[in-house]
C-alpha cells in the first residue's frame, strides 16, 4: 500500500500530509501526537488504506508543515477545518493521538456535521490537575519545533473548562481507546466515554500510551470492528 507524501496551502502556510488509499474511498483524517509525526500513522494508514483515503497530517510545528509562532489547541482545530475544506471533505472519520486527540474532541465538538466518526487514543481532554513542569529548550535538534511543547503544556495546565462541557454535544458514533498501562488516568478516558452520548471504551492493556506502536494488531482490531459496526 503505496503512501504519497504531498503538500498543501492553508490560510498562507504550508502543511504536510501523507495520503494512503484510493482517492475515491470514504476518508479518514489522523492527526499525530505532539513531537511526532504523520508518518506514525503508516502503519495504521496501510491496513485502512485497502478501503479507506488515509489522510495523515503533520500538525503545524511538525514534520514538514510550517513552524509558526503560536501553538495552541484551537489554532490546530482551525487547521484541521482549513485542511478538511481544502480537500473537499464534506464529512470524514477523524482519528487523533494524544495531542490530536485534543484536537480532534474540539473539533468534533464545534463541527459536528463534519464528522462521521470519532475516535481517540488514550486521551480525555485536558482536565486539571497538578501542574506538569516545562522543562527548558533542549540542545540537541528536534524534528519538530520546541516552542509547541510550552505552548501545549500551558494548555494543560490551565485546561479551558468548556472542552469537557461540551463532550455531550460530540452526538457522532465515538470510540476511545485506552492503553491500560498509560501515564494517562484510564478513569478519565472512563468518564469522558459517559459524557459522549454514543461512545464505547476499548481498553488494550499494557498497550501503554502509543496503543498503535506498542499493539497494533489490537488496536487495528478495535478500529476495524468500530468502522464496521
Amino acid at each position: 500500500m503505496e503512501t504519497r507524501v504531498k503538500q498543501i496551502e492553508l490560510n498562507g502556510l504550508t502543511f504536510q500530509y501523507r495520503e494512503t488509499g484510493e482517492p475515491s474511498s470514504p476518508p479518514i483524517v489522523a492527526l499525530h501526537a505532539m513531537g511526532s509525526g504523520a508518518e506514525t500513522w503508516d502503519q495504521v494508514a496501510a491496513v485502512l488504506g485497502e478501503k479507506y483515503r488515509v489522510l495523515a497530517l503533520d500538525q503545524r510545528g511538525h514534520g514538514g508543515s510550517a513552524r509558526t509562532s503560536t501553538y495552541t489547541f484551537e489554532l490546530m482545530c482551525d487547521d484541521l477545518l482549513h485542511f478538511a475544506n481544502a480537500m473537499n471533505l464534506e464529512r470524514f472519520t477523524l482519528l487523533g493521538h494524544s495531542m490530536g486527540g485534543t484536537v480532534s474532541y474540539l473539533f468534533a465538538e464545534t463541527f459536528p456535521t463534519r464528522i462521521e466518526r470519532l475516535i481517540v487514543e488514550d486521551t480525555p481532554p485536558p482536565f486539571q490537575d497538578k501542574p506538569i513542569e516545562i522543562s527548558s529548550n533542549p540542545s540537541d535538534p528536534l524534528p519538530f519545533d520546541w516552542e509547541v511543547v510550552p505552548s501545549i503544556l500551558r494548555q494543560l495546565n490551565e485546561p479551558n473548562p468548556e472542552w469537557w462541557a461540551r463532550l455531550i454535544d460530540i452526538t457522532m458514533p465515538t470510540l476511545i481507546i485506552g492503553g491500560g498501562t498509560s501515564h494517562i488516568p484510564q478513569n478519565k478516558l472512563q468518564e469522558v466515554s459517559e459524557l459522549i452520548p454514543n461512545c464505547e471504551l476499548v481498553t488494550i492493556q499494557n498497550a501503554g500510551h502509543f496503543v498503535h506502536d506498542d499493539n497494533l494488531l489490537a488496536f487495528m482490531a478495535a478500529v476495524k470492528s468500530f468502522l464496521n459496526s
